[in-house]
């Protein structure tokens, strides 16, 4: 116990109950104080103007309204009619509806850029050398960790929300049912909203006070904005991802389910994450399939969110679902709706500074663009050397999990998958452990384990040069691509040191 006595000057402290507080006590109720005390300005110039955002700075925005994005083009008009230049746009993801930005970047508001992906014509013109800096191509964990080192420092952060209160608290959906504009987990805005010099919310859908559960919370949020506009809901949600029906994505799928069965992986209480393409939706219905004749379930479902998962954990056979990102409308709503949905941040979701939920997977099933014979894994850039897609969470996902899964054709028209060195690494070999395409498996050698386990299966296992060869057989072997010397992307690994690079292409 604390003896008062010692404590220097007691006397003068302590007031004998005597209240000195710099404020007269609170006498408004609480809906009159609401109306004077928000944080709702007038305006996104005003939030610009009250941000301190100055010429050289970084903005950064999230990617959860996907291609029906309206919020980057939105604000990047406003800074450029504001007379900005020298910014950096951190932006978690790009898509082909931010190809506006191309003006931007000629005209100076924009010099440099850090995301984890970009496509459509904004990624054509950076990979011919738009843009003098090189883009910084970082995944989802690689990004949520430079932010949280301040190695990414972001002066003011952007954040297109569906719902949000006066005072900040800002969630992807909306508790009105009549609201149009959904995007489910804002799992990839929370480093930004934590770590952000300034936060603005830009909202089209204001509630009251609060808006209780949130993505986004109050304490973390300096400006709201409201507008008519943040997004198409056609481009931002669709309804249910739709199942493939492409006979070649489905023997993959069977195979990929039967390479974790076989595995070891698929018991009582395992952990997965699926990826959103074709082969990998249909590995979670094999699975599912297999699931309910064993009598088993799953502790956890993580990632990016399809109403196929929220589904099956309605079905009971998913205990908990860990959503960072949701995929379609039915995962929207199962996070609304279901208690043990849970939206989860990107620091949580992929760090490799700290034990992350990635790292307590069992399996993930990944797609791929390009797999060479050292196992290393293309996501980003084209048979072209076009930049056209996206790292996500492929290096996080694929170095956490027990077993890391890459499902792909053998040929995708005349261009083979297998190839003796991919244009770009994104997710070296080291981490992948199989390789599933529809003319057979390779398993790396780094798990021997594994390949005895699929041998014994009865699967077929072939060595990765064989199906390189297989490729090469049918297809034959593609010229190379042609670069100059220029770099126009970095690409860093989930640690954040540098794993390959970006060179412009070379059309003359």
């Amino acid at each position: 116990m604390t003896d008062i006595s010692k404590i220097p000057h007691i006397d003068e402290i302590f007031n004998h109950g005597e209240y000195h507080g710099s404020e007269e006590k609170k006498r408004a109720t609480f809906v009159e104080r609401s109306a004077s005390q928000n944080k709702i300005v007038p305006s996104l110039e005003d939030a610009i103007i009250k941000s301190g955002l100055k010429d050289g700075m970084t903005i950064s925005f999230h990617h959860h309204f996907r291609n029906g994005d309206h919020v980057v083009n939105m604000v990047v008009d406003k800074l450029a009619e504001m007379g900005f230049k020298n910014l950096t746009l951190a932006a978690s993801s790009l898509a082909s509806i931010h190809s506006h930005l191309i003006e931007h970047i000629k005209n100076g508001v924009i010099t440099h850029i850090e995301t984890s992906g970009m496509r459509g014509e904004l990624a054509e013109q950076v990979s011919r050398g738009l843009i003098d800096c090189p883009v910084v191509f970082r995944s989802h964990g690689g990004r949520a960790s430079a932010i949280l080192t301040g190695e990414l420092h972001i002066d003011v952060a952007f954040l297109g929300a569906p719902s949000c209160d006066p005072y900040g608290n800002a969630n992807g959906y909306s508790r009105d049912d009549d609201n149009g504009i959904a995007c489910g987990s804002l799992g990839y805005a929370r480093p930004d909203a934590t770590f952000a010099d300034t936060v603005i919310v830009i909202t089209n859908h204001l509630v009251s006070y609060p808006n209780a559960p949130w993505a986004i919370q109050e304490y973390e949020v300096d400006y709201v904005v409201l507008t008519d506009d943040i997004g198409d809901p056609k481009g931002i949600m669709s309804g249910a991802t739709r199942y493939t029906k492409d006979p070649k994505e489905l023997l993959i799928a069977k195979t990929a389910a039967n390479v974790i069965e076989a595995a070891g992986y698929l018991y009582d209480g395992f952990s997965m994450q699926m990826g959103s393409g074709g082969a990998s939706l249909a590995t979670a219905r094999f699975l599912r399939k297999k699931m309910i004749d064993q009598g088993i379930h799953c502790r956890f479902a993580l990632g990016g969110i399809t109403g196929q998962i929220a589904a099956m954990h309605e079905e009971g056979l998913i205990d908990r679902i860990l959503d960072v990102q949701s995929f379609d409308l039915d995962a929207a709503l199962s996070l609304k709706n279901n208690h043990f949905h849970h939206q989860i941040g990107a620091i949580y979701y992929a760090s490799h500074l700290s034990a992350a939920a990635v790292d307590q997977l069992d399996f993930v099933v990944l797609s791929a663009l390009e797999i060479d014979t050292d196992f290393n894994i293309n996501v980003l850039t084209g048979s072209d050397g076009v930049i056209r897609g996206a790292i996500g969470g492929h290096p996080d996902t694929a170095e956490g999990a027990s077993l890391s899964v890459v499902v792909a054709p053998l040929t995708r028209g005349r261009i083979p998958t297998i190839v003796k060195h991919v244009n770009t690494i994104v997710t070296p070999g080291s981490v992948v452990d199989v390789v599933v395409t529809d003319r057979g498996i390779a398993v790396n050698p780094n798990r021997p384990d594994v390949k005895e386990k699929l041998v014994k299966a009865g699967l077929p296992v072939f060595t990765i040069e064989q199906l390189r060869e297989r490729a090469e057989h049918l297809v034959g072997v593609p010229d190379p691509i042609k670069y100059k010397d220029r770099i126009v992307g970095v690409v860093m690994y989930r640690d954040n040191t540098i794993i390959d690079v970006i060179r412009q292409i070379d059309e003359d």
